[in-house]
């Protein structure tokens, strides 16, 4: 219960800080997005508590709104990967035979690829073509959880259905249907409600897997594209700050440790 707590809380206070961004720019009366040349690698101060990075920009209210795109990528990766993979989990446990034998390998394949890789290669298509241009923060945004959940259903997917298939064998189930129950009830009334645990699980570490991948992405340049902030192109800004101006690199890589490790203890709490 204490780690469940304790990861709670961890990530109550992002997304407060998230969410409170623009209270805080309005009390320091900064831009985070405007770039003062006079102010490049300024050390904390009463005007800049976390210092400036490589622009002049304040690095407080760029990891606040930082923490609104990450959480964003990370949150909406993992809801979308757990509702297409207790779908198709739920399908593949249901109907059986050859459906299920598709859809398995087909999970199969896509664990077989190298999915770092093809992560970059998919990020760095044009897809401009299907009206969503580089460098907008929503379509950029909307770009990096399509191609996260593109891999992430995988995994839920054969949880979902292994643990589908388990309640499915039991006697309540053909107690359900011998009473003449559809399988619409038994999957709805008696399926989801009793695999709903293992699924919250896997999904709580999803946000943390969703977390580090879209700042991989960022930090290669693949992701969310400036002057819009997520903690990854802060890390890559910062890459060659590590000794002029540490704190540039220590703050974004913190907040990254603290949300994912708050994802960690909630699924592990969910666990136990």
């Amino acid at each position: 219960m204490m780690r469940l707590i304790l990861g709670l809380a961890l990530l109550l206070l992002l997304a407060l800080g998230a969410l409170g961004a623009p209270l805080v720019q309005e009390a320091l009366g900064h831009d985070p997005f405007a770039p003062d040349l006079f102010l490049r690698h300024g050390p904390a101060s009463p005007e800049h508590p976390l210092g400036t990075d490589e622009l002049g920009r304040d690095l407080l209210l760029r990891l606040l709104y930082g923490a609104r795109v990450s959480l964003a990528v990370g949150l909406a990766t993992a809801l979308a990967a757990a509702v297409l993979g207790t779908a198709i989990g739920l399908l593949a446990a249901w109907r059986g035979g050859a459906l299920d034998a598709v859809l398995m390998r087909l999970a199969d394949g896509m664990l077989a690829l190298p999915a770092l890789p093809v992560l970059v290669v998919l990020a760095a298509a044009d897809t401009g073509r299907i009206g969503l241009p580089r460098g907008e923060p929503l379509s950029d945004i909307i770009r990096i959880v399509a191609i996260l959940t593109i891999f992430g259903w995988v995994g839920v997917a054969r949880l979902a259905r292994a643990a589908a298939l388990s309640v499915l064998a039991r006697d309540y189930v053909r107690a359900a249907r011998a009473l003449g129950a559809g399988e619409g009830r038994i999957l709805l009334r008696h399926v989801v409600p009793n695999i709903a645990g293992p699924i919250a699980v896997a999904t709580a570490l999803a946000v943390a897997g969703a977390i580090l991948a879209e700042s991989t992405l960022s930090f290669l340049g693949l992701g969310i594209a400036p002057p819009a902030a997520s903690w990854g192109n802060m890390l890559s800004n910062a890459q060659d700050l590590v000794f002029s101006a540490p704190w540039a690199a220590v703050w974004p890589g913190l907040a990254i440790l603290l949300a994912v490790a708050g994802c960690t203890l909630v699924a592990d709490g969910l666990r136990r």
